[in-house]
């Protein structure tokens, strides 16, 4: 119960209190006229008042709606909207003595349904639309240094990174350029390195355009653990000039690689600072004017030159990125394979595990209280079992571009690897600056598949919960955690959210704290960003395993994952 009652206060820790005096106003109105209508029922005239005043809760959501929401904030207040509205309902039926009596349980019932829903989801979201690019960027900055869980752990000094940005924001607003608006608000972001800070843009991409959209240059670009780079992905137009699948490039726009990558590459939100590294010549890629002059090793083995023309309607950066993370062309099928199993060859077991979602909200937002998901874990024990009578040996867990969702469904898969109960996580709240825990997950161990021999496969995009998830399992002593690329490193939960000049920009960032067995944030990195969840063993990328996942688009992580497990 002391959990549970803990998970509810750090819910409530994340939440704008400022709209719980507003649901109370609107639920003391309510008690206040159910108890008038007891008072006055048999007496006509103030029966006629009493029907004027359940209006008022419709008033005060009224103008809650003018203080605090534009259309897009809309359903973050239904729930409490919807409950203003109800004693309208009771209103049709106050004269008719049974007919109230059978409508007022529903009501309080809906009340109380709509009432807890507003809780359980609240978020700490501000309008900032009616506000100016510059006064509503300082306003973010404000509300960030206050609420932003990892502000001291980071060593985030947000009024430096404001002076920073805010001659970009103020050029923007002079220039009535939404695209540079959000481009200074994304900069800035970045600067906190957390993958779940995330701003997000609504203009007309057609008129306005962002200094981050990629040319498309005909190639993308990779680096070997060798240290070489060599081009990847490359179209038939620029063959003829020497560059294919594995040319070995040496500067881009004249500058050696390492200098252009530090000069020319802007756009760097990873957690993870060895994650950006991997990631920084795909990004480089992308980056010039119209041309671009590419130095490469050719067939003769001595540096050449050509000019590179930006090609129009090609997305040659995305497909590197998305053969390198292997994501799906539509993420719907990512989600749709979540929890799929199968056997890849005779010994070899294959579960995915893309979400810590089981498809049933309420019984994700319960087990979260819970601290467990029992549904979950008899899940994946029907799972593993019927690929043990398959004739699985090993198992490969796939957590590529694992979303996140609830973290009680991962460690039930944890459960079952292991016969120890070992802590998962802490749910906590930053207060002045400290960590105070006020819940504790932990995994029960079950033991069925604890001599199973598991390597999980994760990357940068595998985030939040699947972050957690990934480091419970590599601390099992079956199991390998193993990738080209670490988790993402970004495990806090979201929750803030700020609404910018006229909603073209919006910035989500998190409020909770997930903590670790020392009381400090779990996961994330600090401001060194060195990864605090790394890969056990890192998957060779060398230059046949480029080919194989770039050029023929092969499933190369997975294919050394069995062979992994085989030896």
């Amino acid at each position: 119960m002391s959990d549970i009652i803990g998970t509810l206060r750090f819910n409530l820790a994340g939440a704008d209190k400022v709209q719980f005096v507003w649901l109370g106003a609107i639920l003391l109105t309510i008690a206040i006229l159910a108890v008038l209508h007891h008072k006055w029922r048999y007496y006509d005239g103030q029966l006629k008042q009493w029907k004027k005043l359940c209006f008022i809760p419709f008033i005060i959501s009224l103008l809650h709606f003018i203080i605090y929401t534009a259309p897009h904030l809309l359903q973050n207040y239904t729930p409490m909207y919807l409950i203003s509205l109800l004693p309208l309902i009771t209103a049709l039926c106050a004269e008719r003595d049974k007919g109230y009596r059978k409508v007022a349980p529903i009501i309080w019932v809906l009340t109380a349904v709509f009432g807890l829903r507003f809780i359980s989801a609240a978020s700490d979201i501000h309008n900032y639309t009616r506000k100016s690019y510059s006064d509503s960027f300082h306003s973010l900055v404000k509300k960030m240094d206050k609420r932003y869980v990892l502000k001291e752990w980071k060593e985030i000094d947000f009024f430096a990174l404001e002076d920073k940005y805010m001659p970009m924001v103020k050029k923007a607003e002079q220039e009535k350029d939404p695209a540079m608006f959000a481009d200074a608000v994304t900069l800035f972001c970045n600067e906190l390195h957390d993958g779940h800070v995330s701003v997000h843009s609504d203009y007309d991409k057609s008129k306005y355009h962002s200094a981050f959209e990629p040319n498309d240059y005909g190639m993308a670009m990779i680096q070997l653990d060798s240290g070489e780079v060599i081009a990847v992905c490359t179209d038939e137009a620029i063959h003829s000039l020497g560059i294919t699948d594995g040319t070995v490039i040496t500067k881009w726009n004249g500058k050696p690689l390492s200098q252009a990558v530090q000069e020319d590459v802007i756009y760097d939100n990873e957690a993870v600072k060895a994650n950006a590294d991997k990631l920084a010549f795909i990004e480089l890629s992308g980056m010039g004017g119209d041309t671009v002059e590419v130095s490469f090793i050719g067939s003769d083995g001595k540096e050449q030159s050509a000019v590179l023309s930006a090609m129009e309607n090609g997305d040659t950066y995305g497909d590197a990125l998305d053969a390198l993370d292997h994501f799906p062309e539509d993420i719907r099928e990512l989600y749709s394979e979540n929890f799929s199993t199968k056997m890849l060859d005779d010994k070899c077991g294959c579960l995915v595990l893309s979400a810590e979602f089981t498809g049933g909200s309420l019984r994700d937002d319960l087990d979260f209280y819970k601290g467990e998901s029992k549904w979950s874990r008899e899940m994946f024990r029907k799972k593993l079992r019927k690929l043990k009578a398959q004739g699985m040996e090993y198992l490969v867990v796939d957590m590529r571009n694992n979303g996140g969702g609830s973290g009680v469904v991962g460690y039930a898969l944890c459960s079952l690897l292991t016969n120890e109960d070992m802590f998962a996580a802490g749910l906590g709240m930053r207060k002045n600056g400290e960590y105070v825990q006020l819940a504790e997950q932990r995994i029960k161990g079950d033991g069925e598949f604890a001599d199973l021999n598991v390597v999980v496969l994760t990357n940068h995009n595998c985030v939040s919960a699947g972050d957690s998830t990934a480091l419970c399992l590599s601390k099992l002593p079956n199991v390998t955690l193993a990738g080209i690329t670490d988790p993402n490193g970004s495990a806090q939960i979201t929750g803030g959210r700020c609404f910018l000049s006229k909603a073209l920009v919006s910035v989500s960032f998190p409020v909770c704290l997930m903590l670790n067995e020392n009381g400090e944030p779990d996961i994330d990195p600090r401001a060194d960003r060195i990864s605090r969840d790394p890969c056990e063993v890192r998957i060779p990328l060398d230059r046949d395993a480029a080919m194989k996942i770039f050029r023929d688009k092969e499933d190369y992580e997975l294919e050394w994952a069995v062979k992994y497990l085989e030896q």
